[in-house]
């Protein structure tokens, strides 16, 4: 039985296209880190999924062009990174979306981010909303939403 139980809990599938295949793990939307915000008025602050995705790929770009952070993001699966970050967002904004990425604790686990790596993250995300037309209050409802992932994505 307990056998059983764990074979339904470690989902796997066969990496998509164009992504690195990753050990399996426990697939939920509480790996997100966090829970939808109610209603469709954030999801719409945001242009629906198509502005989020738009924000995800300005901010992966941003950020691995920095040189404040862009080793980090140097050898990391890039492909897998859009699509699962796409889905934490959409799933955070109440997009209807699916997460199925790993828990914020192991995804970023031996990355050695320190927290002026995430500040940097965070003012980029930050000019990503700021050109997507993201209003400053939405902004700051979604980086409050993000900022309780602190302590498991910081480890140094």
């Amino acid at each position: 039985m307990l056998v059983l139980a764990l074979l339904v809990l470690l989902q796997t599938a066969p990496a998509p296209p164009g992504e690195d295949p990753v050990p399996p793990y426990a697939m939920s939307d509480a790996n997100a880190g966090g829970r939808p915000f109610k209603g469709v008025a954030m999801l719409e602050a945001f242009h629906g999924v198509a502005g989020t995705d738009r924000i995800v790929d300005d901010l992966v770009t941003t950020s691995q062009a920095d040189p404040r952070i862009g080793d980090i993001f140097k050898g990391q699966d890039i492909v897998r990174l859009r699509r699962t970050l796409k889905e934490q967002f959409c799933l955070l904004l109440n997009g209807g979306c699916r997460y199925t990425g790993r828990d914020m604790a192991i995804a970023h686990k031996n990355l050695g981010i320190q927290a002026k790596d995430m500040n940097a993250l965070v003012e980029n995300l930050q000019a990503a909303m700021r050109r997507e037309g993201v209003a400053f209050s939405d902004q700051n409802a979604f980086l409050a939403k993000l900022a309780a992932m602190k302590p498991n994505v910081v480890t140094r």
